[in-house]
């Protein structure tokens, strides 16, 4: 028990790491230009309409790194240091963002499968802690065992999640260059800044990951 809860410590820790290390590239990077002079509404307006997503409006949102594509509403809203400036930062989060509105065109399943379960998911995880927490409380297995449950849809989510980014990330690295958006080394700023962001989901996966396995540790040890 003693080594699974050193294993949740270490991921959590390993999570805030990962926060800390994508705030340190974005605001690297938010302070190198790039040279094609674009925005990141000009990159996000660009790389949807070549992809004949014309319809598509982009939207600035207040708060840091709130930058996120909303299927249901088909908006892809980003934060303002992302649409107004020019940075290598700015361009690369919002053609990431542009990334996941291409993934809703072509229909790809993990996205697809996502938005499916994010109503049950909503649900689940306000729910779960509470069930297991009176669970324990009250000596009730059957309300551990379900809140296990519920809190399991939750780690699906996420892991359903990382495709979703990783693919994201990569149909935005792949666009860049052929739209003329960043020239020579600058694919290595792009790079930075993607890649530290999807660190955070496999982080925070990896945590849920761990506190599931101890929760379950724990539920089995009980029924002993």
């Amino acid at each position: 028990m003693s080594l699974m809860y050193l294993l949740v410590f270490i991921a959590f820790l390993f999570s805030l790491w990962a926060q800390f290390r994508v705030k340190g590239n974005f605001n690297k990077w938010a302070k190198v230009a790039n040279m094609s002079g674009l925005t990141g509404y000009d990159a996000a307006r660009r790389m949807l309409d070549a992809n004949g997503l014309h319809d598509v409006p982009i939207e600035p949102v207040r708060g840091a790194l709130s930058d996120h594509y909303d299927p249901i509403h088909r908006v892809v809203r980003l934060s303002e240091p992302v649409y107004y400036e020019r940075s290598i930062a700015a361009i690369s989060v919002a053609c990431h963002e542009v990334g996941h509105a291409i993934q809703h065109k072509v229909s790809y399943p993990m996205l697809a499968l996502r938005h499916r379960i994010f109503p049950v998911v909503n649900f689940a995880s306000g729910v779960a802690p509470f069930m297991i927490l009176a669970g324990f409380l009250f000596s009730s297995l059957n309300l551990v065992g379900l809140g296990i449950i519920f809190f399991s849809v939750t780690v699906a989510f996420q892991l359903v999640t990382l495709p979703v980014e990783f693919d994201a990330s990569n149909r935005a690295r792949k666009i860049m260059p052929q739209l003329g958006f960043v020239y020579g080394d600058e694919s290595r700023g792009v790079a930075k800044v993607l890649n530290a962001a999807a660190l955070t989901y496999v982080a925070a996966a990896l945590v849920s990951i761990l506190e599931l396995l101890r929760l379950v540790t724990m539920f089995l040890g009980n029924r002993d």
